[in-house]
This record gives C-alpha cells, sequence and structure tokens, in this order.
C-alpha cells in the first residue's frame, strides 16, 4: 500500500484563519526555544482525514476498554514556528460520524441517552491558548463544546515530524491527548453493574493522531 497515496482533503473545509499581523518579537513565557525542525512549518494546514484519526476510548463494564472515532470533521490549523503561542486550532466534528465498530452500540451513541445527534449535530474544539513546553512538545488549551456545553480543555500535544510526500504535498504530523470527565458535557447516561461500578466510565481519553497537510496561499 502506498503510504503516500494523492490523498487531498476535500471533506467540508473550513474557511482559512483570517492574516496574523506580527506586533514584535516572540516571546516564550518558557524559555523553550523555536526547534529548527519546525521553522519552515509556518502557514495554514488542514487535518488529511485518510491519513488521521480523532478518536477516544472508555472503559466499559470496568474490564475493558472501548475505542472508537469520529470519520467526518472540518478543520483549519495555523502553525506559526517562530512564535508558537500564535498557532491555533479550529475542529468541528459532525457527531452522526461516530464509529466504534459495532453499528448497535454507535446507534446509542449518537441518540438522545449520549451525543443526540439529532439536535446537536456538531462537537466543536477551538484553541484559546498555545504553549511550547519542550522541544517538540506543546500544551492547547481550549473550548470543547458537547451538546451545547462549551468548558475548557488542555491537550497535551507532541509533534512527530514533517515531510514533502512523492506528489509535493508537505505533511507534518502532531498527536494529541486529554481526558475529560463526560458528565461534565451532559453525557450523564449510565447502567450500573451488579457488582458495583458502572457500565461506562465517566472518564473519557480523547485521542488526536493528526496528519495535516499544508493549504495553498489564498490569492486575490
Amino acid at each position: 500500500m502506498n503510504l503516500f497515496n494523492r490523498v487531498v482533503p476535500s471533506r467540508r473545509q473550513a474557511a482559512p484563519f483570517p492574516p496574523q499581523h506580527r506586533t514584535g518579537a516572540p516571546e516564550s513565557a518558557t524559555g523553550v526555544l523555536p526547534d529548527p525542525r519546525l521553522a519552515n512549518l509556518s502557514g495554514e494546514w488542514v487535518v488529511d482525514p485518510a491519513h488521521s484519526r480523532i478518536g477516544f476510548s472508555v472503559r466499559h463494564a470496568m474490564v475493558t476498554t472501548v475505542r472508537g472515532c469520529f470519520l467526518e470533521y472540518e478543520s483549519r490549523l495555523y502553525f506559526d514556528a517562530h512564535d508558537p503561542t500564535r498557532s491555533r486550532a479550529d475542529i468541528t466534528l459532525f457527531t452522526s460520524s461516530v464509529d466504534t465498530g459495532v453499528e448497535q452500540r454507535d446507534a446509542h451513541l449518537v441518540g438522545r441517552d449520549f451525543l443526540d445527534a439529532a439536535t446537536y449535530p456538531h462537537m466543536r474544539f477551538t484553541s484559546t491558548a498555545v504553549e511550547q513546553t519542550g522541544a517538540d512538545l506543546f500544551r492547547m488549551s481550549g473550548e470543547l463544546t458537547i451538546k451545547g456545553v462549551s468548558r475548557p480543555v488542555v491537550l497535551d500535544m507532541t509533534y512527530i515530524g514533517n515531510v514533502t510526500d512523492p506528489f509535493g504535498y508537505d505533511r507534518v504530523g502532531f498527536d494529541g491527548t486529554t481526558t475529560i470527565n463526560r458528565s461534565d458535557w451532559g453525557l450523564t447516561y449510565n447502567s450500573r453493574l451488579a457488582e458495583g461500578g458502572a457500565m461506562v466510565s465517566e472518564k473519557v481519553r480523547l485521542q488526536l493522531d493528526i496528519a495535516a497537510i499544508r493549504t495553498p496561499p489564498s490569492t486575490g
């Protein structure tokens, strides 16, 4: 299989961010110097759905873990290599696209007990701040909106690498994780086990395995 098959993300691409206006030299609250490997990555990017996974995992019945992902989403990303604090991300997930590999379970998740996709077709993450914490480590704060409820979350991000593929596309990889309490967003449905404990854990781990492609600069 060609890992660099010529896939250009085209599904529901969001409008680009407005241009950045730099007002001075970059500052770093942590004193971490910009990684020279990131020097050429400044600009607009979009998640490549063919090589990315925006997913989650949750403990089920206290003894196993169920994993799933969202297959449909809009994305717009901006990375500033010289001043990572100016970087930002906006990702909208289509709740009806949840996929855990079990049709009956997916139908339950998109129903009123959980995501209620008919009423709330989207969930969204919008960054509010980015901090570089190491040579290839970043902390991205933002607002996560589920079922109309917006609450702050913090993603721990790791820079994986960048490459120009055989078709001339610039690609960059980041992994991100955070853990949330689903009841904070009104996802409170549960069943109790006879042995004690809950059928579905309150804690949900969100996992973003992102491969992004640079978008060409707009003209005109």
